[in-house]
């Protein structure tokens, strides 16, 4: 059962905020914040066994599936914050736009035909939304009726850029209705990557580059 709350949610990626201003950690990293409250209400219909896959801001959907604060310190600061992997926990994070669609589509092709209860949980942004990877794991999701959601997380920004920059004056208002697709949006904390602090930060790093 996960038993965190806003408040502990925050607590965490506050102190991680701290060590990257710090320079304590390897580079540079991507924030969660501002929906808290949504994601513990769809964390509650994730069961442990179930998949989730991510993308590049990731730290509350991996303390949410049960991964400990100190676990994913660690991952953090051994410069995989974007690259987070748990065979036991069943998540997987990519930092490849709609790179995780795919994927997400494929194990829950193979639960299905392997009589499996377990469901997956596929996280996106409105980014990945335009994004074709999507739109064929969508079609062949429901198409096949396969135990897969992708959740849409729209905060209105793919890097630092709106919708509406995106799209042009011009452009088509557009969703995709399928039943395997949900959204909800949300006002973030922090800008797209670091914590907004304007000081010059020196990191220590702790791992080579490779």
């Amino acid at each position: 059962m996960n038993l965190h709350t806003r408040e502990s949610l925050i607590a965490f990626e506050n102190r991680i905020k701290g060590l990257w201003e710090e320079g304590e950690l390897p580079s540079l990293l991507h924030l969660c914040g501002g929906n808290e409250d949504e994601l513990i209400e769809i964390f509650k219909r994730i069961n442990h066994d179930d998949w989730v896959f991510t993308s590049h801001r990731a730290h509350y959907h991996c303390l949410l599936k049960g991964m400990s604060e100190e676990q994913l310190e660690q991952e953090i600061r051994e410069d995989r914050s974007m690259f987070v992997f748990s065979k036991e926990l069943k998540i997987y994070q990519s930092a490849i736009l709609g790179g995780t669609c795919g994927i997400a589509a494929g194990v829950a092709a193979g639960i299905k035909r392997a009589g499996g209860n377990e469901r997956v949980w596929c996280f996106l942004g409105d980014g990945a939304y335009e994004n074709g990877h999507l739109f064929e794991a969508a079609l062949y999701v429901t198409g096949h009726e396969l135990p897969c959601t992708f959740i849409i997380e729209n905060n209105n920004r793919q890097v630092d850029t709106s919708i509406k920059d995106r799209r042009g004056e011009n452009a088509l208002a557009f969703s995709m209705n399928a039943p395997c697709i949900e959204e909800y949006y949300y006002q973030p904390t922090y800008p797209h990557a670091g914590s907004g602090c304007k000081s010059i930060i020196t990191f220590k790093r702790t791992t080579p580059l490779l």
